[in-house]
């Protein structure tokens, strides 16, 4: 068992219910990003908060530092020795993500336009490629839009990673993966999908950049 998940339980024993679906959940994160796919994350309320704190927290340091490889870091002195320099000492690794949830112009653009409960569906449809991941947040697992974007992901050939409460739900079915947390109440479902979250993001941090 990796490390972060044996301090995840520790610290949360009720979560040791979820490990199988951890474990699979990571190995597909981990395998998308080594072929230099990305993920893509959506939430309504709570939840885009969430999705977007998973992208801060794979698109610059978290716990470990990110510095870039060093042939990247030549390469920008090669273009601009000024400028290289500082990019090469400050710019950190990242894991791309994308959180669905802002965009502010595309999504109410597209809302006034359009059918509104498919806002996060046209952004996979735009952004998602074959070998990506859509990450769906919700608490009971049947958010409509989170569901057209999950139904979309499959169909471009996006792995689909759900992240519920312990009920049973449209978005359990549709996944490839789904992590229920053993919770039923909304705000006790989102108190444990933060260390949750936390945890896939160390631990993929750990393997890209340990």
């Amino acid at each position: 068992m990796s490390t972060e998940l044996q301090k995840l339980f520790n610290r949360y024993p009720n979560l040791a219910v979820c490990k199988r679906q951890l474990e699979e959940a990571y190995e597909i994160l981990e395998t998308a990003f080594a072929q230099g796919r990305k993920l893509l994350v959506c939430g309504n309320g709570g939840s885009a908060s969430d999705s977007e704190h998973i992208v801060g927290e794979l698109m610059k340091e978290f716990k470990l530092k990110r510095k870039v490889f060093a042939d990247q870091a030549e390469t920008m002195k090669r273009i601009h020795p000024e400028m290289g320099a500082v990019l090469a000492e400050n710019l950190q690794g990242a894991l791309p993500a994308i959180s669905l949830t802002g965009h502010s112009s595309l999504t109410t653009a597209f809302m006034n336009d359009s059918e509104p409960e498919l806002i996060f569906a046209q952004q996979v449809n735009g952004y998602g490629k074959e070998g990506d991941v859509f990450l769906g947040i919700s608490t009971s697992g049947n958010s409509r839009n989170v569901l057209y974007a999950a139904v979309t992901a499959k169909a471009k050939g996006l792995k689909v990673v759900g992240l519920t409460g312990q009920r049973e739900s449209k978005l359990s079915a549709l996944a490839d993966v789904c992590i229920q947390v053993p919770e039923v109440e909304t705000y006790k479902i989102q108190e444990l999908h933060l260390p949750v979250y936390h945890c896939l993001c160390l631990m993929l941090e750990d393997h890209f950049f340990g």
